[in-house]
């Protein structure tokens, strides 16, 4: 059986317009056809391996065949017999991959859509001519990469487009079981192809598994999926299209049924391989037989130079004295770099004995900062708790603006009233001056007329005491106004002081927002927390260039919190200098990091400097169960954990919701020093927590509104009321008015029948004057209870105003007293931090100046140790060490003196010992590397020529067991029709021919005539069966799973066909793991159809899917 072949063809062919293939690249040939030929003329003899004796032009010769083709099928005969026989007799299995399941064509050739589902041994698609056939064969060649040209049915891809559509698809689902499956991890068990192409020359893979996951695009993954499963599709005997089945039927040339023969089995791909082989080992002859011939040229350049070279040998010992010298030279440069190296790591040590002084003030220091610090939060919560007093000054200054104005007001209303007295009392004298006149004249007056003044007098003190009950009616109507009044005043001002709750609740919730805000600007910037353009301080800090690792930071970018609503505030305001650090391992880095910082805007952030040493911090902690910093944090960098844990121990700080509870901690534990707890810290929430005070205080605030609106409607209540009661009142007023009015009238009647009754004229003028004087007395007193209403009602307002400043001014003072300790004491912690930070700074700048002075001093001597390291080493390899070696100055002037000796020998020879040492090696070189190579290669090149002569051999061997094989084949698929024939193969003329002996031979050989009928004179039929049966006996020697032939009995009789359809389903089932598709125009009916045989039938002109 022929070698599995990679099937290989260009890609374009496929894409480009049809036009004739160009001819291929001529090789120089070797003939291999007969056992005749001159290629056997002698055995390839072995050669002696010997330097001076190379091969360069044996010639490829097989070893002699000893045995002819007679004796040969003579030998190979009975074998060959028994194996068909045993073939026949055995029923074949079913392969397992390499077989076709499935094909789908869509718009391709005159089918929309077509598929097939086919059997795995014999398949048999029938239908009338025009049906579209044929179009599945080329669907095949198609879909698994064949070329288009084999196909026989048109120029390019495009040309199998359906006619008004612009792409065509062809999908084939391949089997893909068993133990020899391609990739079956990745395909499963059957592999889908999928080749698209279309009217503009484009055409694509699609290579999906049996789920139809598409595993790769590439043609190399199919044609490495038909190599491994053996599918030669552009062998013209594994698809054989119309075209090619009608040349092959009709074909009466016995060179081109030979070609078609060669072709088939891939004996001729693989002779075109071996004359490429032999044409490549000609040329590498060619190539050795060159270099052969300069190998004289370099020997005779050694000799020269290797003369040239002795003379020089007489200087060698003076140079070797210069070579001593030079030793000495360079063990005295280490000694010299020795004492440089001590002298600096004294200074080292001197250096860093100043270091731990500075360390150890800067951490007391740090402790007092951080003290001061906690106190200011301590002091923070204190005054939080004791108040703000600020929203009670700004009410109380209010409140006494309004006092002074009615102060103003009652000051006016006092001065009313005093000249309301002042004119009432002048009123009241000149009454009582008219009342002691007019008496006066009632005592002259008879007594006659004293009963009816008398009852007249009476009515007018009736008159009189109705007046002053209409008086104090009014009073009383006044007093209830006023009191009214008063009511809705302190209402209003109750829903003042809620509204000023209100609005301090509204200004804490917009500070809520905007926390919330800087939180949500967090959440979408993770820098936003850590300082001003931290995202571009970054961003440089990835770009710079650094001596040692790139700085990390800021910290908190790596760190967040397991519990961040319980924890979160505590540990953002406790590590909050530290979760905005940048940390850089070589001190050279911190100025760098420091500009990067200042030019954003961020001098104040702080930068550590610390080497990176993962160490094991597992001994400080406190037991398991005790929560921790470290604990309590997600540090997503170990060299984040150990710069926190040695900047801030969060190994060690324990974390506790009360004092109570660290105080017991502490006291049973060992090593922990400090403790963080929520009862004693307070700081301006965020996130989480922002979100829950500001749901705290808009429920406070929607309590207020509601409290407001409860107000709201009281204060609208008692308005209402005292606006009714004022209605009242002055309806009340009114009716006393005139009531009092009517009995001032009445009382004016009396008095003037008084007056009648008088018989002078004095009491009249006198009564008159008194009665103008009363209504005098009666205005000033309805002015006076006016004025004396305003003065009730703004005194009421008074009082209250008084009232509540006094109340204000109270709780002012209190609180005021309460913090104005705390203030002071803030202060002074405040004033100390500001004091120990810029100490701290001085501290830091001062560590750093000293660190950096120790760096700087320890770079220098790692470089000097690295150079002495370095000098040692080197002066190893140059020489053993020289001890107590001299000054480099005094070896110099003697290596000086003796150069000069030895240049002045040099020149007079012309080059140096050193120029001509190198010189003969390299001659030397040269003609060792040449004879190597030409003897590796004289090796190689008849190893190569014995390898081709075998394989030439083995060649022939396999050429002719498949020609013999085809023979008796072809005799006993003859025999199946009654007929008796042979096939002559000549090797030597590359002819194959066909005998064969029909019924009607019989009554021609018994009456002596010749027993064999040239194909040429058979009839249609005969000739159709005896091509199908040489097919089938081809077909025995190949060793793709498929087997497609189309339109192989349009040429056949009924009997004919009956017979070679019979032979081919018999011969289908015998072969071992082959897929047969064969196409024909013909009906089934005469052939019977077993579990073994599918057929596809195809409708005219309907096109649709065939199951």
């Amino acid at each position: 059986m022929a070698p599995k072949r990679r099937v290989v063809d260009d890609e374009d062919e496929e894409v480009k317009h049809a036009e004739a293939s160009p001819p291929a690249t001529k090789r120089a040939r070797t003939s291999v056809k007969g056992e005749g030929s001159s290629t056997q003329a002698h055995h390839a003899k072995p050669e002696d391996d010997d330097d001076e004796n190379f091969d360069v032009g044996d010639a490829v010769t097989p070893p002699t065949q000893n045995i002819d083709d007679e004796d040969f099928e003579a030998q190979m005969q009975a074998k060959i017999r028994a194996s068909i026989e045993k073939r026949h007799n055995h029923t074949a299995g079913i392969a397992e991959h390499g077989i076709i399941e499935f094909i789908e064509m869509s718009q391709f050739m005159c089918h929309k859509l077509l598929s097939f589902n086919f059997g795995p041994q014999i398949n048999f698609i029938i239908g009338h001519n025009g049906s579209g056939k044929s179009a599945v064969l080329s669907a095949i060649t198609v879909a698994l990469g064949g070329k288009t040209a084999s196909t026989g049915r048109g120029a390019g891809l495009k040309s199998f487009i359906r006619e008004g559509q612009s792409v065509a698809e062809v999908t084939i689902m391949l089997k893909n079981q068993g133990d020899e499956a391609y990739k079956p991890q990745e395909y499963g068990k059957s592999i889908v192809i999928t080749r698209r192409f279309t009217k503009d020359g484009n055409s694509s893979y699609k290579i999906k598994s049996k789920d139809g996951r598409v595993i790769s695009t590439k043609k190399d993954e199919l044609s490495a999926i038909c190599d491994h499963m053996g599918i030669q599709v552009d062998n013209p005997l594994n698809v054989l299209t119309q075209d090619a089945a009608r040349q092959f039927l009709s074909a009466a040339n016995p060179q081109d049924k030979y070609k078609f023969f060669l072709k088939g089995t891939q004996l001729q791909q693989l002779s075109e391989e071996y004359e490429l082989c032999l044409e490549n080992i000609h040329q590498t002859s060619k190539i050795l037989a060159a270099k052969k011939e300069a190998l004289p040229d370099l020997q005779q350049h050694l000799t020269e130079v290797s003369a040239k070279f002795e003379e020089a040998k007489r200087a060698r010992d003076q140079k070797k004295k210069i070579d001593e010298l030079k030793k000495e030279k360079a063990w005295a440069h280490v000694k010299t770099k020795e004492l440089e190296l001590e002298a600096k790591l004294e200074e080292v040590q001197r250096a860093e004995r100043k270091l731990p002084k500075i360390i150890e003030r800067l951490q007391e220091i740090e402790v007092e900062f951080e003290a001061a610090g906690q106190g200011i939060v301590e002091c923070k919560q204190q005054l939080e708790a004791a108040g703000n007093v600020e929203p009670l000054e700004q009410e109380r200054r209010a409140v006494h603006a309004k006092l002074r104005e009615k102060k103003s007001e009652m000051d006016s209303i006092k001065d009313d009233i005093k000249g309301i007295n002042t004119a009432m009392t002048a009123v009241n004298t000149q009454i009582r001056n008219f009342d002691k006149q007019i008496a006066d004249e009632h005592k002259r007056m008879a007594a006659d007329t004293q009963a009816k003044r008398q009852m007249i007098l009476d009515q007018i003190e009736q008159v009189k005491a109705e007046l002053d009950a209409a008086g104090e009616r009014v009073d009383d109507l006044t007093n209830q106004a006023n009191e009214a009044r008063r009511q809705a005043e302190k209402a209003k001002a109750r829903g003042m002081d809620l509204q000023g709750r209100q609005s301090q609740l509204k200004t804490e919730i917009q500070n809520c927002d905007a926390e919330l805000d800087r939180a949500k600007r967090a959440h979408h910037d993770q820098f936003v927390n850590y300082g001003r353009e931290i995202q571009r301080v970054v961003q440089e800090v990835e770009r710079a260039q650094w001596y040692g690792e790139r700085p990390i930071g800021p910290i908190g970018r790596y760190v967040k919190a397991k519990d961040p609503r319980k924890w979160g505030i505590l540990l953002s305001w406790q590590l909050r200098g530290v979760l905005d650090a940048f940390v850089v391992t070589d001190q050279r880095d911190r100025k760098q990091m420091q500009s990067i910082l200042s030019r954003y805007g961020n001098d104040r952030t702080m930068i550590i400097i610390t080497e990176r040493d993962i160490f094991d911090y597992s001994n400080g902690e406190p037991p398991e169960g005790i929560l921790t910093v470290l604990r309590a944090l997600e540090i997503t960098d170990e060299f984040v954990v150990r710069v926190l844990i040695n900047h801030s121990s969060i190994e060690r700080m324990i974390l506790t919701d009360t004092r109570r509870e660290a105080d017991q901690l502490l006291r049973t534990l060992h090593g922990a020093q400090r403790a963080w707890t929520l009862d004693n810290f307070a700081v301006s929430t965020f996130g989480g927590a922002i979100q829950h005070q500001k749901s705290q205080l808009e429920a406070e605030y929607q309590a207020l509104q509601q409290q407001i609106q409860q107000f709201q409607n009281e204060y609208n209540h008692a308005r209402r009321a005292e606006e009714t009661a004022h209605r009242l009142h002055q309806s009340q007023l009114r009716q006393a008015s005139t009531a009092r009015r009517q009995a001032d009238g009445r009382l004016a009647g009396l008095r003037a029948q008084a007056e009648q009754e008088d018989q002078t004229s004095d009491i009249g003028a006198l009564q008159a004057g008194k009665q103008t004087a009363e209504d005098e007395k009666s205005r000033l007193l309805e002015q006076f209870e006016d004025v004396k209403q305003q003065e009730a009602t703004v005194e009421a307002e008074l009082l209250e105003l008084t009232v509540q400043q006094n109340t204000l001014r109270d709780e002012i003072e209190r609180l005021s007293r309460g913090s104005q300790g705390v203030r002071l004491q803030m202060e002074a912690l405040a004033e100390k931090r500001v004091k120990l930070g810029s100490d701290r700074e001085h501290f830091e700048a001062k560590r750093a100046e000293a660190q950096a002075h120790v760096d700087a001093l320890k770079e220098v001597a790692e470089v000097l140790e690295t150079e002495f390291k370095s000098w040692t080493e080197k002066a190893l390899e140059y020489c053993p060490r020289v001890e107590n070696p001299r000054k480099v100055a005094e070896i110099e002037r003697s290596i000086q003196a003796m150069s000069t000796a030895l240049k002045e020998r040099e020149r007079r020879h012309g080059k140096s010992v050193e120029e001509m040492t190198v010189e003969v090696n390299k001659a030397q070189q040269k003609v060792n590397e040449l004879k190597n190579d030409l003897k590796a290669m004289n090796r190689l090149n008849k190893q190569l020529k014995a390898s081709l002569s075998q394989r030439l051999v083995k060649w022939q061997e396999f050429r002719r067991h498949i020609a013999l094989r085809c023979k008796y084949v072809f005799q006993y698929h003859l025999s199946q029709r009654g007929y008796y024939g042979k096939v002559i193969f000549d090797h030597e003329q590359g002819t194959l021919s066909l005998k064969v002996q029909t019924d009607d031979q019989a009554i021609k050989k018994a009456a002596g005539g010749n027993r064999d009928k040239d194909p040429r004179v058979l009839s249609g039929g005969e000739k159709s069966f005896s091509t199908i049966c040489l097919l089938l006996s081809l077909w025995e020697s190949i060793g793709c799973p498929l087997r497609c032939l189309d339109e192989f009995d349009v040429f056949m009789d009924a009997v004919n066909r009956r017979i070679s359809m019979k032979m081919m389903i018999d011969t289908a089932n015998t072969s071992d793991r082959k897929q047969y598709i064969l196409i024909t125009p013909q009906d089934m009916g005469n052939v019977s159809i077993t579990d073994s045989v599918k057929v596809h039938r195809m409708s005219d002109p309907e096109r649709r899917a065939v199951n």
